[in-house]
Formats: structure tokens, C-alpha cells, sequence
């Protein structure tokens, strides 16, 4: 029983488990105690900002754990790594060369967090894609639409993203109200409209009402304007919308719509 306790002791393969075990143990602990950054961000924006830099970190480290517990293990068996590292280095020479793209989504990716180009949980527009930002990495971004659709997207394409979450937008939204209701009326509806929208959603006191906007077939059409953080554009819209409708409710205010008549020729 010793000789094969000793024998044990001095199997390659154990030695190689205990390497893959510390491996895995350092990076566990490691991203426990780089995750518990995040929590000092003094704000939202911070705080995202704090969370990329976190999954980046993750990512650096994944991979230095990962080559260190490879060259460790090949040791082990007796392979001389330190030859082996050099010819990495030359050969890294000659793949840096045929791997020109992967450089540039290396470092894009570095320029991405340098540069506050955007983080986890801004919304970006890619080409006609606007999503959440919900993974980061040296090499590729996440983007994920509302309608659930996700683009892995090389980070060299940086200069064709648009940042939409780090600035603010209006939001124009037209009100159809009957021809008989007069616009004294209507413009006090929407403004105690407008006072319920900035105090129950991420609007601000930027909203305004506009006035007429246009004398349709069947009704007049007054527009607000909408103030709020570009990534809250549309939870922001909804509630608006549900307020404007409950308060043209409370005041009796008639929001048209077109009438068919059908008349029976005898």
C-alpha cells in the first residue's frame, strides 16, 4: 500500500490533476474578489463600466491560468517548455503576421475600455442593429435586440458602432383628440399628462408639450415632446402612451377613430 501511496506521489498524472485543481481553484477565487469591484461604482454608468472591466480581467486571467497549468503540465512529462516558449515566440512572429484581424479585435478591444467607447449594458447601434451590449471580450462583442436576437459582433468594427446609451434623446409622440374638444382643454390634459410622465418614468423636466400638430380627417393631432436617456426610449414611450390614455379617460377627452357606415339600399 505505501509503494503505490509513493508511486502515486510520483505519477505525472496526479501531479497534473493537482495542477488542473489549483488551476481552476486561483480563478474562482480570483474572480470573487475581482467581481466585489463592481460594488464601489459610485453610479449606474460606473458601475457598468466596472462590470467590463471585471469580465475583461476574467478573460486575461482565464487565459494566463490556462497557459501556465499547460506549460506546468508538459513539464511533468519532461518536455522542455523553456524551448518550448521559444519557439512559440518565434512562431508568434510568423501567426501575428497571418492573423493580422485577430490583433486588430485585441486591440479594439483595449481601445473599447481605455476610451469609454461603451460598456456592458449600453445600447448600441451596429448597421441597422440596435441591442444591449451583454458580453465583452478582447476578441468580440454581444449585442442582444429587444426582440431577443443576438449579434456577435469583431470588436475592429469599433468605428461603426454608435453609443446610444451615453446621451439623450426626445421622444415625439402625436395625440389624435376629437375636432370638438378645444385646445385649451387638450393642452391642459397633456401637460398634467406630461407632469405624471417625468414623476413616474426616466423622462425629465426637458418634455414639453408642442402644440397642433396637424388637422386630420377625423381629428385634430397634438404632439408632446418626450425627454429621456436614449436606452430608456422605449419603456419610457409605453408608459407615456398608458398615462396620456388614462388621463384623456379622467377628462373625458375622445380619442377618435374612423367610423365605417353601411347603408342597406332597398
Amino acid at each position: 500500500m505505501k509503494e503505490f501511496i509513493d508511486t502515486l506521489k510520483e505519477s505525472e498524472l496526479l501531479k497534473s490533476l493537482i495542477a488542473i485543481l489549483i488551476a481552476i481553484l486561483v480563478y474562482n477565487v480570483f474572480k470573487i474578489i475581482i467581481r466585489m469591484f463592481i460594488k464601489t461604482g459610485k453610479n449606474s454608468f460606473e458601475r457598468k463600466r466596472r462590470n467590463t472591466v471585471v469580465k475583461l480581467c476574467e478573460n486575461i486571467f482565464k487565459y494566463i491560468i490556462l497557459i501556465v497549468a499547460i506549460l506546468y503540465i508538459l513539464n511533468t512529462y519532461g518536455i522542455d517548455t523553456k524551448s518550448l516558449v521559444a519557439g512559440i515566440g518565434i512562431a508568434g512572429v510568423v501567426l501575428g503576421l497571418a492573423l493580422q484581424d485577430l490583433l486588430k479585435d485585441l486591440i479594439s478591444g483595449l481601445s473599447i475600455i481605455l476610451d469609454n467607447y461603451f460598456v456592458i449594458g449600453d445600447v448600441v447601434e451596429y448597421d441597422g442593429f440596435t441591442g444591449e451590449v451583454i458580453e465583452f471580450g478582447l476578441k468580440s462583442t454581444k449585442i442582444r435586440a429587444y426582440s431577443g436576437e443576438t449579434l456577435s459582433l469583431a470588436n475592429r468594427n469599433i468605428d461603426k458602432i454608435r453609443n446610444l446609451s451615453q446621451k439623450s434623446s426626445n421622444i415625439f409622440i402625436t395625440v389624435p383628440t376629437a375636432y370638438e374638444v378645444s385646445e385649451e382643454k387638450v393642452k391642459k390634459a397633456l401637460n398634467d399628462a406630461i407632469k405624471e410622465i417625468i414623476k413616474s418614468t426616466d423622462a425629465d423636466d426637458q418634455s414639453e408639450y408642442l402644440g397642433i400638430d396637424e388637422f386630420a380627417s377625423s381629428s385634430i393631432n397634438y404632439i408632446i415632446k418626450i425627454h429621456c436617456p436614449q436606452d430608456k426610449r422605449i419603456p419610457t414611450k409605453r408608459a407615456s402612451l398608458s398615462i396620456i390614455k388614462r388621463v384623456y379617460d379622467e377628462q373625458k377627452i375622445k380619442i377618435p377613430y374612423n367610423q365605417l357606415e353601411v347603408h342597406n339600399a332597398k
